[in-house]
Protein backbone atom coordinates (compact mmCIF):
# COMPACT_ATOMS: atom_id res chain seq x y z
CA UNK A 1 0.00 0.00 0.00
CA UNK A 2 1.40 3.81 -1.02
CA UNK A 3 2.34 5.83 2.10
CA UNK A 4 1.07 9.20 1.70
CA UNK A 5 3.77 11.83 2.64
CA UNK A 6 3.10 15.37 3.71
CA UNK A 7 5.46 18.16 3.53
CA UNK A 8 5.69 18.78 6.92
CA UNK A 9 6.25 16.94 9.89
CA UNK A 10 4.10 16.01 12.81
CA UNK A 11 3.34 18.49 14.96
CA UNK A 12 4.46 18.68 18.64
CA UNK A 13 3.63 20.38 21.87
CA UNK A 14 6.94 22.01 22.68
CA UNK A 15 7.34 22.33 26.76
CA UNK A 16 10.21 22.64 28.81
CA UNK A 17 12.24 24.01 25.39
CA UNK A 18 11.37 20.68 23.86
CA UNK A 19 9.00 19.29 21.42
CA UNK A 20 7.39 16.38 22.65
CA UNK A 21 6.17 13.49 20.70
CA UNK A 22 2.74 13.36 22.06
CA UNK A 23 1.02 9.83 22.46
CA UNK A 24 -2.41 11.53 22.09
CA UNK A 25 -5.37 9.37 21.69
CA UNK A 26 -6.63 11.52 18.92
CA UNK A 27 -4.95 13.66 15.84
CA UNK A 28 -6.11 16.01 13.20
CA UNK A 29 -4.71 16.83 9.28
CA UNK A 30 -3.47 20.54 8.75
CA UNK A 31 -4.39 21.43 5.22
CA UNK A 32 -3.14 23.83 3.13
CA UNK A 33 -6.32 26.34 1.80
CA UNK A 34 -4.58 27.16 -1.36
CA UNK A 35 -4.74 23.55 -2.49
CA UNK A 36 -6.98 21.54 0.05
CA UNK A 37 -3.96 19.23 0.54
CA UNK A 38 -3.04 17.96 3.85
CA UNK A 39 0.56 18.95 4.68
CA UNK A 40 1.24 17.79 8.12
CA UNK A 41 -1.04 16.47 10.98
CA UNK A 42 -1.44 17.64 15.24
CA UNK A 43 -2.15 16.10 18.19
CA UNK A 44 -5.11 17.36 20.00
CA UNK A 45 -4.14 17.61 23.02
CA UNK A 46 -6.08 16.97 26.35
CA UNK A 47 -5.84 17.97 30.39
CA UNK A 48 -2.83 15.83 31.22
CA UNK A 49 -0.64 17.86 28.32
CA UNK A 50 -1.84 20.97 29.59
CA UNK A 51 -1.01 20.28 33.19
CA UNK A 52 2.58 19.22 31.73
CA UNK A 53 3.43 22.49 29.97
CA UNK A 54 1.71 24.52 33.28
CA UNK A 55 3.81 22.51 35.26
CA UNK A 56 7.46 23.25 33.01
CA UNK A 57 5.99 27.47 33.46
CA UNK A 58 5.90 27.23 37.24
CA UNK A 59 9.08 25.89 37.45
CA UNK A 60 10.44 28.77 35.58
CA UNK A 61 8.66 31.15 36.62
CA UNK A 62 11.05 31.90 40.04
CA UNK A 63 14.32 32.61 38.00
CA UNK A 64 12.18 34.48 34.79
CA UNK A 65 10.20 36.82 37.03
CA UNK A 66 13.47 37.40 39.23
CA UNK A 67 15.24 38.15 36.40
CA UNK A 68 15.38 42.15 35.52
CA UNK A 69 13.61 43.61 33.24
CA UNK A 70 16.19 45.03 31.42
CA UNK A 71 18.18 41.59 30.84
CA UNK A 72 15.18 40.02 29.78
CA UNK A 73 14.35 42.59 26.97
CA UNK A 74 17.57 41.47 25.59
CA UNK A 75 16.34 38.34 24.42
CA UNK A 76 13.57 39.80 22.41
CA UNK A 77 16.11 42.42 20.62
CA UNK A 78 17.65 38.98 19.21
CA UNK A 79 14.19 37.79 18.89
CA UNK A 80 13.19 40.82 17.02
CA UNK A 81 16.92 40.30 14.68
CA UNK A 82 15.73 36.42 13.97
CA UNK A 83 12.34 37.60 12.80
CA UNK A 84 14.12 40.15 10.49
CA UNK A 85 16.39 37.61 9.58
CA UNK A 86 14.00 34.78 8.78
CA UNK A 87 11.25 37.16 6.98
CA UNK A 88 10.86 35.30 3.92
CA UNK A 89 10.57 31.67 5.63
CA UNK A 90 8.21 32.86 8.09
CA UNK A 91 6.02 34.76 5.21
CA UNK A 92 6.03 31.02 3.89
CA UNK A 93 4.59 29.20 6.61
CA UNK A 94 2.07 31.66 6.92
CA UNK A 95 0.75 31.67 3.13
CA UNK A 96 0.78 27.83 3.30
CA UNK A 97 -1.17 27.07 6.30
CA UNK A 98 -3.56 30.11 6.07
CA UNK A 99 -3.83 31.18 2.37
CA UNK A 100 -2.84 34.61 2.22
CA UNK A 101 -1.31 36.29 -0.45
CA UNK A 102 2.88 36.56 -0.42
CA UNK A 103 2.42 39.90 0.60
CA UNK A 104 -0.41 39.57 3.49
CA UNK A 105 1.89 37.20 4.81
CA UNK A 106 4.98 39.33 5.07
CA UNK A 107 2.98 42.54 6.33
CA UNK A 108 2.27 39.98 9.43
CA UNK A 109 5.41 39.42 10.19
CA UNK A 110 6.59 42.96 9.79
CA UNK A 111 3.85 43.47 12.61
CA UNK A 112 4.98 40.58 14.37
CA UNK A 113 8.27 42.88 14.30
CA UNK A 114 7.08 46.33 15.69
CA UNK A 115 5.17 44.04 18.14
CA UNK A 116 7.85 42.87 19.23
CA UNK A 117 9.69 46.45 19.18
CA UNK A 118 7.22 47.69 21.36
CA UNK A 119 7.92 45.24 23.90
CA UNK A 120 11.09 46.04 24.20
CA UNK A 121 10.23 49.70 25.24
CA UNK A 122 8.58 48.41 27.90
CA UNK A 123 11.50 49.15 30.74
CA UNK A 124 10.94 52.68 29.84
CA UNK A 125 6.95 52.65 31.19
CA UNK A 126 6.87 50.37 34.09
CA UNK A 127 9.37 52.34 36.18
CA UNK A 128 6.86 52.53 39.14
CA UNK A 129 6.00 55.29 41.62
CA UNK A 130 7.77 57.10 44.63
CA UNK A 131 6.31 59.54 47.44
CA UNK A 132 7.11 60.78 50.61
CA UNK A 133 3.64 60.55 51.74
CA UNK A 134 4.48 61.79 55.42
CA UNK A 135 7.62 62.67 56.96
CA UNK A 136 9.92 60.27 57.33
CA UNK A 137 7.42 57.35 55.16
CA UNK A 138 7.85 56.73 51.73
CA UNK A 139 5.48 54.53 49.32
CA UNK A 140 6.23 53.29 46.13
CA UNK A 141 3.91 51.42 43.65
CA UNK A 142 6.08 48.43 41.41
CA UNK A 143 4.22 46.23 38.71
CA UNK A 144 4.70 42.89 39.42
CA UNK A 145 3.69 39.80 36.86
CA UNK A 146 1.15 37.36 37.33
CA UNK A 147 3.00 33.86 37.03
CA UNK A 148 1.81 31.13 34.42
CA UNK A 149 -0.56 33.04 31.90
CA UNK A 150 -2.36 31.47 28.50
CA UNK A 151 -3.06 32.91 25.22
CA UNK A 152 -5.29 31.21 23.00
CA UNK A 153 -5.01 32.08 19.45
CA UNK A 154 -7.18 32.61 16.23
CA UNK A 155 -6.67 30.74 12.69
CA UNK A 156 -7.01 34.27 10.55
CA UNK A 157 -2.91 35.62 11.79
CA UNK A 158 -1.17 32.59 12.90
CA UNK A 159 1.81 34.50 13.45
CA UNK A 160 0.87 38.40 14.33
CA UNK A 161 -1.74 37.47 16.90
CA UNK A 162 0.81 35.18 19.22
CA UNK A 163 2.87 38.12 19.29
CA UNK A 164 0.22 40.85 20.08
CA UNK A 165 0.75 38.51 23.57
CA UNK A 166 4.06 36.72 23.63
CA UNK A 167 6.86 39.85 23.77
CA UNK A 168 4.52 41.88 26.41
CA UNK A 169 3.47 38.89 28.59
CA UNK A 170 7.06 37.61 28.56
CA UNK A 171 8.95 41.05 28.76
CA UNK A 172 6.97 41.70 31.76
CA UNK A 173 7.70 38.70 33.84
CA UNK A 174 5.44 35.88 33.27
CA UNK A 175 5.44 32.63 31.70
CA UNK A 176 3.18 31.35 29.28
CA UNK A 177 1.49 28.81 27.13
CA UNK A 178 0.28 29.57 23.28
CA UNK A 179 -2.87 27.54 22.25
CA UNK A 180 -2.44 28.11 18.54
CA UNK A 181 -5.57 27.70 16.45
CA UNK A 182 -5.63 23.83 15.18
CA UNK A 183 -5.87 24.67 11.93
CA UNK A 184 -3.11 26.54 11.23
CA UNK A 185 -0.42 25.35 14.25
CA UNK A 186 2.68 25.31 11.94
CA UNK A 187 4.07 29.23 12.54
CA UNK A 188 4.05 28.44 16.41
CA UNK A 189 6.57 26.25 16.67
CA UNK A 190 8.77 28.29 14.38
CA UNK A 191 8.29 30.97 16.79
CA UNK A 192 9.57 28.92 19.42
CA UNK A 193 12.30 28.09 17.88
CA UNK A 194 13.75 31.47 17.24
CA UNK A 195 12.75 32.02 20.53
CA UNK A 196 15.11 29.67 22.13
CA UNK A 197 17.63 30.86 19.34
CA UNK A 198 17.30 33.64 20.88
CA UNK A 199 18.17 33.11 24.39
CA UNK A 200 14.89 32.44 26.10
CA UNK A 201 15.17 30.21 28.95
CA UNK A 202 13.21 27.08 28.76
CA UNK A 203 10.07 26.51 30.45
CA UNK A 204 8.94 30.38 29.89
CA UNK A 205 7.28 29.90 26.39
CA UNK A 206 5.55 26.58 26.18
CA UNK A 207 2.87 25.21 22.72
CA UNK A 208 0.06 22.77 23.70
CA UNK A 209 -2.00 22.15 20.34
CA UNK A 210 -5.36 21.04 20.26
CA UNK A 211 -9.16 21.83 20.37
CA UNK A 212 -12.14 22.46 22.35
CA UNK A 213 -11.14 20.17 25.10
CA UNK A 214 -7.24 22.01 25.54
CA UNK A 215 -9.26 25.24 26.02
CA UNK A 216 -11.76 24.04 28.63
CA UNK A 217 -8.76 22.52 30.50
CA UNK A 218 -6.76 26.25 29.79
CA UNK A 219 -10.01 27.96 31.58
CA UNK A 220 -9.89 25.46 34.48
CA UNK A 221 -6.79 25.06 35.71
CA UNK A 222 -5.86 26.38 38.91
CA UNK A 223 -2.13 27.04 37.98
CA UNK A 224 -2.80 29.62 34.96
CA UNK A 225 -3.63 33.07 36.42
CA UNK A 226 -4.42 35.05 33.17
CA UNK A 227 -6.43 33.87 30.07
CA UNK A 228 -6.31 35.99 26.71
CA UNK A 229 -8.55 34.65 23.57
CA UNK A 230 -8.91 35.81 20.07
CA UNK A 231 -11.58 34.16 18.07
CA UNK A 232 -15.70 34.58 17.00
CA UNK A 233 -17.57 36.35 20.08
CA UNK A 234 -20.01 32.81 20.73
CA UNK A 235 -16.61 31.20 22.02
CA UNK A 236 -15.36 34.39 23.65
CA UNK A 237 -18.50 34.79 25.44
CA UNK A 238 -17.36 31.32 26.83
CA UNK A 239 -14.02 31.53 27.51
CA UNK A 240 -14.36 34.68 29.40
CA UNK A 241 -17.16 33.38 31.38
CA UNK A 242 -15.62 29.99 32.14
CA UNK A 243 -11.98 31.91 32.66
CA UNK A 244 -13.56 33.76 35.02
CA UNK A 245 -15.93 31.92 37.18
CA UNK A 246 -12.54 29.80 38.14
CA UNK A 247 -11.12 33.63 39.73
CA UNK A 248 -8.73 33.98 36.37
CA UNK A 249 -8.26 37.27 35.24
CA UNK A 250 -9.69 37.12 31.02
CA UNK A 251 -9.81 39.41 27.90
CA UNK A 252 -11.88 37.48 25.72
CA UNK A 253 -11.93 39.23 21.72
CA UNK A 254 -14.79 38.18 19.90
CA UNK A 255 -16.05 38.57 16.18
CA UNK A 256 -17.26 42.06 14.12
CA UNK A 257 -19.24 43.98 11.90
CA UNK A 258 -17.51 47.05 11.50
CA UNK A 259 -19.60 49.56 9.17
CA UNK A 260 -17.84 51.94 6.77
CA UNK A 261 -19.95 55.35 6.27
CA UNK A 262 -19.67 56.87 3.16
CA UNK A 263 -20.55 60.68 2.56
CA UNK A 264 -21.43 62.21 -1.22
CA UNK A 265 -18.24 64.54 -0.45
CA UNK A 266 -15.75 61.45 0.11
CA UNK A 267 -12.85 61.65 -2.17
CA UNK A 268 -14.24 58.90 -5.15
CA UNK A 269 -10.71 56.86 -5.71
CA UNK A 270 -9.29 57.22 -2.17
CA UNK A 271 -12.47 55.77 -1.02
CA UNK A 272 -13.06 53.06 -3.33
CA UNK A 273 -9.63 51.76 -2.81
CA UNK A 274 -10.10 51.87 1.07
CA UNK A 275 -13.21 50.01 1.07
CA UNK A 276 -12.23 47.56 -1.67
CA UNK A 277 -9.13 46.75 0.31
CA UNK A 278 -10.76 46.71 3.69
CA UNK A 279 -13.32 44.55 2.67
CA UNK A 280 -11.30 42.01 0.27
CA UNK A 281 -7.78 41.73 2.56
CA UNK A 282 -6.79 38.92 4.19
CA UNK A 283 -9.95 37.15 2.11
CA UNK A 284 -12.08 39.17 4.33
CA UNK A 285 -10.82 36.82 7.29
CA UNK A 286 -10.14 39.88 10.18
CA UNK A 287 -12.07 41.34 12.82
CA UNK A 288 -11.43 44.97 11.30
CA UNK A 289 -12.85 43.81 7.75
CA UNK A 290 -15.30 46.22 6.13
CA UNK A 291 -17.75 43.92 5.50
CA UNK A 292 -20.81 46.62 5.83
CA UNK A 293 -20.57 49.89 3.65
CA UNK A 294 -23.51 52.50 4.58
CA UNK A 295 -24.16 54.69 1.77
CA UNK A 296 -25.49 58.18 2.87
CA UNK A 297 -27.40 60.16 0.37
CA UNK A 298 -26.02 60.40 -3.74
CA UNK A 299 -22.98 58.08 -3.61
CA UNK A 300 -23.68 55.74 -6.71
CA UNK A 301 -20.86 57.24 -8.40
CA UNK A 302 -18.62 56.14 -5.60
CA UNK A 303 -20.06 52.37 -5.42
CA UNK A 304 -19.22 52.40 -9.41
CA UNK A 305 -15.60 53.14 -8.13
CA UNK A 306 -15.41 50.21 -6.09
CA UNK A 307 -16.63 48.13 -7.96
CA UNK A 308 -14.43 48.80 -10.74
CA UNK A 309 -11.44 48.88 -8.11
CA UNK A 310 -12.94 45.36 -6.88
CA UNK A 311 -12.74 43.53 -10.27
CA UNK A 312 -8.65 44.11 -10.15
CA UNK A 313 -8.84 41.77 -7.22
CA UNK A 314 -7.67 38.32 -8.54
CA UNK A 315 -7.90 35.44 -7.05
CA UNK A 316 -4.88 33.62 -6.53
CA UNK A 317 -2.89 36.54 -7.15
CA UNK A 318 -3.76 39.48 -5.17
CA UNK A 319 -6.49 37.70 -2.97
CA UNK A 320 -5.99 34.70 -1.03
CA UNK A 321 -7.69 31.71 -0.29
CA UNK A 322 -10.43 31.52 2.66
CA UNK A 323 -9.80 28.79 5.24
CA UNK A 324 -11.62 25.94 4.73
CA UNK A 325 -14.33 24.52 2.52
CA UNK A 326 -17.00 25.15 5.16
CA UNK A 327 -15.69 28.45 5.03
CA UNK A 328 -16.47 28.54 1.38
CA UNK A 329 -19.52 27.53 1.12
CA UNK A 330 -20.82 29.27 4.41
CA UNK A 331 -19.62 32.49 2.67
CA UNK A 332 -21.36 31.55 -0.66
CA UNK A 333 -24.68 31.03 0.96
CA UNK A 334 -24.70 34.59 2.62
CA UNK A 335 -24.22 35.61 -0.94
CA UNK A 336 -27.18 33.49 -2.37
CA UNK A 337 -29.33 34.34 0.44
CA UNK A 338 -28.95 37.94 0.05
CA UNK A 339 -29.90 37.94 -4.14
CA UNK A 340 -32.67 36.05 -2.87
CA UNK A 341 -33.81 38.47 -0.73
CA UNK A 342 -33.71 40.83 -3.20
CA UNK A 343 -30.61 42.54 -2.76
CA UNK A 344 -28.43 43.41 -6.17
CA UNK A 345 -24.90 41.31 -6.65
CA UNK A 346 -22.85 44.02 -8.62
CA UNK A 347 -19.70 41.36 -8.51
CA UNK A 348 -19.95 38.00 -8.16
CA UNK A 349 -17.08 36.08 -6.64
CA UNK A 350 -19.32 32.41 -5.76
CA UNK A 351 -17.55 29.44 -7.98
CA UNK A 352 -13.92 30.69 -8.23
CA UNK A 353 -11.22 28.02 -8.81
CA UNK A 354 -7.55 29.09 -9.57
CA UNK A 355 -5.62 27.43 -11.89
CA UNK A 356 -3.36 24.73 -10.37
CA UNK A 357 -4.72 25.29 -7.38
CA UNK A 358 -8.52 23.59 -8.26
CA UNK A 359 -8.54 22.08 -4.65
CA UNK A 360 -8.19 25.22 -2.75
CA UNK A 361 -10.56 27.26 -0.83
CA UNK A 362 -11.69 30.72 -3.14
CA UNK A 363 -14.10 33.49 -3.09
CA UNK A 364 -13.46 35.97 -5.12
CA UNK A 365 -14.43 39.85 -4.37
CA UNK A 366 -18.01 40.33 -4.19
CA UNK A 367 -19.63 43.13 -4.25
CA UNK A 368 -24.27 43.27 -2.96
CA UNK A 369 -25.75 46.60 -3.27
CA UNK A 370 -29.26 47.30 -1.61
CA UNK A 371 -28.96 45.44 1.27
CA UNK A 372 -31.65 46.38 4.05
CA UNK A 373 -30.87 46.13 7.93
CA UNK A 374 -33.02 42.96 8.44
CA UNK A 375 -31.04 40.48 5.75
CA UNK A 376 -28.84 38.05 7.29
CA UNK A 377 -25.57 39.72 5.51
CA UNK A 378 -26.25 42.50 7.13
CA UNK A 379 -26.19 41.34 10.81
CA UNK A 380 -23.64 38.35 10.57
CA UNK A 381 -19.75 38.65 10.66
CA UNK A 382 -19.96 36.69 6.86
CA UNK A 383 -15.88 36.71 7.29
CA UNK A 384 -14.95 36.53 3.49
CA UNK A 385 -14.36 39.21 0.40
CA UNK A 386 -17.84 40.34 0.42
CA UNK A 387 -18.90 43.70 0.79
CA UNK A 388 -22.69 44.32 1.68
CA UNK A 389 -24.10 48.09 0.75
CA UNK A 390 -27.38 49.60 2.54
CA UNK A 391 -28.71 52.94 1.64
CA UNK A 392 -29.78 55.91 4.06
CA UNK A 393 -30.58 59.13 3.24
CA UNK A 394 -28.64 60.85 6.66
CA UNK A 395 -25.49 60.45 8.54
CA UNK A 396 -27.97 60.11 12.02
CA UNK A 397 -29.69 56.93 9.68
CA UNK A 398 -26.16 55.44 8.88
CA UNK A 399 -24.54 55.80 12.81
CA UNK A 400 -28.30 54.44 14.04
CA UNK A 401 -27.61 51.00 11.50
CA UNK A 402 -23.71 50.96 13.03
CA UNK A 403 -25.34 51.41 16.52
CA UNK A 404 -27.54 49.15 16.32
CA UNK A 405 -25.22 45.86 15.68
CA UNK A 406 -24.56 44.06 18.59
CA UNK A 407 -20.59 44.22 18.15
CA UNK A 408 -18.66 47.61 18.30
CA UNK A 409 -15.19 46.54 17.22
CA UNK A 410 -14.49 49.71 14.53
CA UNK A 411 -16.37 51.64 12.32
CA UNK A 412 -15.21 54.47 9.64
CA UNK A 413 -16.35 57.44 8.19
CA UNK A 414 -15.35 58.77 4.08
CA UNK A 415 -15.89 62.22 4.35
CA UNK A 416 -13.90 65.35 3.54
CA UNK A 417 -15.89 67.11 5.84
CA UNK A 418 -14.39 68.14 9.27
CA UNK A 419 -17.34 68.43 11.50
CA UNK A 420 -19.19 65.03 9.61
CA UNK A 421 -16.03 63.28 10.52
CA UNK A 422 -16.13 64.49 14.03
CA UNK A 423 -19.83 63.96 14.53
CA UNK A 424 -19.21 60.12 13.79
CA UNK A 425 -16.12 59.85 16.27
CA UNK A 426 -18.50 61.05 18.99
CA UNK A 427 -21.42 59.00 18.22
CA UNK A 428 -20.14 55.77 16.69
CA UNK A 429 -20.43 53.30 19.29
CA UNK A 430 -17.23 51.35 18.43
CA UNK A 431 -13.94 50.88 19.87
CA UNK A 432 -11.60 51.90 17.07
CA UNK A 433 -13.31 54.83 14.74
CA UNK A 434 -11.44 55.37 11.33
CA UNK A 435 -11.38 58.46 9.00
CA UNK A 436 -10.75 57.95 5.46
CA UNK A 437 -9.01 55.02 6.88
CA UNK A 438 -10.81 51.44 6.21
CA UNK A 439 -8.84 49.39 8.80
CA UNK A 440 -8.70 51.61 11.48
CA UNK A 441 -6.27 49.70 13.60
CA UNK A 442 -4.17 51.41 16.12
CA UNK A 443 -0.60 50.70 15.99
CA UNK A 444 1.69 50.66 18.95
CA UNK A 445 1.93 51.91 21.49
CA UNK A 446 -1.47 52.21 21.00
CA UNK A 447 -3.68 49.23 22.16
CA UNK A 448 -5.98 46.95 19.97
CA UNK A 449 -9.89 45.96 20.94
CA UNK A 450 -13.28 47.20 20.61
CA UNK A 451 -16.52 47.45 22.81
CA UNK A 452 -19.59 45.52 22.74
CA UNK A 453 -19.94 41.46 21.92
CA UNK A 454 -16.61 42.43 20.35
CA UNK A 455 -14.67 42.48 23.82
CA UNK A 456 -14.91 40.78 27.10
CA UNK A 457 -12.98 41.86 29.50
CA UNK A 458 -11.02 45.03 31.13
CA UNK A 459 -7.61 46.45 29.93
CA UNK A 460 -6.37 45.27 26.48
CA UNK A 461 -3.32 42.78 25.55
CA UNK A 462 -1.42 44.53 23.63
CA UNK A 463 -0.14 48.74 23.63
CA UNK A 464 0.67 50.54 26.32
CA UNK A 465 -2.64 49.41 28.04
CA UNK A 466 -1.72 45.36 28.09
CA UNK A 467 0.90 46.61 30.76
CA UNK A 468 -2.51 46.84 33.48
CA UNK A 469 -3.57 43.20 32.10
CA UNK A 470 -0.83 41.27 32.15
CA UNK A 471 0.88 42.81 35.77
CA UNK A 472 -0.27 43.43 38.59
CA UNK A 473 0.88 46.25 41.79
CA UNK A 474 2.81 45.73 44.75
CA UNK A 475 2.21 49.01 46.97
CA UNK A 476 5.19 49.19 49.76
CA UNK A 477 5.69 52.00 52.66
CA UNK A 478 8.44 51.86 54.81
CA UNK A 479 9.65 54.32 57.75
CA UNK A 480 13.43 54.02 58.81
CA UNK A 481 13.17 57.15 61.14
CA UNK A 482 12.07 56.18 64.65
CA UNK A 483 13.03 59.88 66.10
CA UNK A 484 10.26 61.44 63.59
CA UNK A 485 7.13 62.16 65.23
CA UNK A 486 4.09 59.66 64.86
CA UNK A 487 0.97 60.79 63.49
CA UNK A 488 -2.26 59.32 61.67
CA UNK A 489 -0.14 59.17 58.67
CA UNK A 490 2.82 57.21 59.72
Amino acid sequence: MEVQTVKYPVVRNYVAGRFEDDQTRRTMDVESPLTGEVISTLPLSGAAELDRAVQAAKAAYPTWSATPIKERVQIFYRYKTLLERDMKALADLVREENGKTYDEARAEVEKAIELTEFACSLPQLIQGEFLEVSKGVEARVERKPLGVVASIAPFNFPNMVPHWTIPNALVLGNTMILKPSEIVPLSAGRIAELLHEAGLPDGVLNIVHGDREIVEAICDHPDIQAVSFVGSTAIAKVVYIRATSNLKRCVALGGAKNHLLVLPDAHPEMTASNVAASMSGCAGQRCMAGSTMVGVGAVDGIVAKIVEEARKIVPGQNLGSVISKAAKERIEKHIAEAEAAGAKVLLDGRNTTVADHEGGYYVGATVIDYVTPDMRIAQEEVFGPVLAIMRTTTLDEALAIENANPYGNAAAVFTSSGSSARYVMDHANAGMIGVNIGVPVPREPFSFGGWNDSKFGACDITGKSSIEFWTQLKKTTTKWNPESRVNWMS
